[in-house]
């Protein structure tokens, strides 16, 4: 109980100590720590969002997938849309559905005939298109901080390492108090870089991947929807 007690205490020291230190440094470190504060902030955001964002979409992708092969009726599906947005596939079949449509009431006098499969598969692609690059919104800042955060905390490790020469240029005598202050400026630089560029990557990854498979998804479906519509509508 008395170990817990005062390690805690040691713990709360430790934080106070850190947190002067952080408000004694020098101008650049401070920027610097606010700018990569400032990356981290934003990217956990975009990871929470995107991570839930994801998680429906993978949910519904599957129901809609289910929904489609199993209804008899396009307009069945395309009534069910509103309620799988987050599904990328959704997206796809209205794309498709629309061009469909357009094309039969061109052709009010035989409704079973498609006049060009090509312009559907053209819709569908681009509808692909549009799709993925809704789901790799916010994706590349998490790229950008994985890649410029070590930099930036580089630049505060020089910063802190020049202030700790500086420091040692002034002093009457070379003793550790004498580049303390800088070092520890440096390695705070360093750490913050760390901590916003780690988190980062790896989620930059995880979304990369998640992204590959749902495109994946996406040309499946839209080989399949083709086929179907070459199947009935020819």
């Amino acid at each position: 109980m008395y170990y817990l007690f005062f390690a805690l205490q040691a713990e709360v020291a430790a934080n106070q100590n850190l947190l002067d230190l952080i408000w004694r440094s020098s101008l650049i470190a401070k920027i610097v720590l606010l700018a990569l504060l400032g990356f981290s902030v934003l990217s956990w955001g975009i990871i929470i969002t995107k991570y839930l964002a994801f998680s429906r979409a993978e949910k519904q992708t599957s129901l809609f997938l289910a929904l489609f092969r199993r209804s008899a009726r396009l307009s069945e599906v395309q009534a069910s849309c509103q309620t799988y947005r987050e599904s990328p596939l959704a997206g796809v079949f209205l794309a498709g559905y629309q061009e469909i449509d357009k094309q039969i009431q061109k052709n009010p006098d035989t409704p079973n005939n498609i006049k060009s499969i090509n312009a559907i598969g053209r819709a569908l692609q681009r509808a692909c298109i549009s799709e993925t690059n809704r789901l790799e919104s916010g994706v590349g800042w998490l790229a950008s901080t994985a890649s410029a955060s070590p930099f930036i905390g580089l630049f505060g490790t020089v910063v802190g390492i020049i202030i700790a020469f500086e420091g040692l240029s002034l002093s009457t005598q070379a003793s550790i108090q004498a580049v303390a202050p800088g070092i520890a400026e440096a390695l705070i630089a360093t750490a913050a870089g760390i901590a916003a560029a780690v988190p980062a990557a790896l989620a930059y990854n995880h979304f990369l991947n998640k992204i590959k498979v749902l495109t994946s998804e996406m040309d499946d479906f839209s080989l399949e929807f083709l086929n179907l519509i070459e199947r009935n509508f020819s």
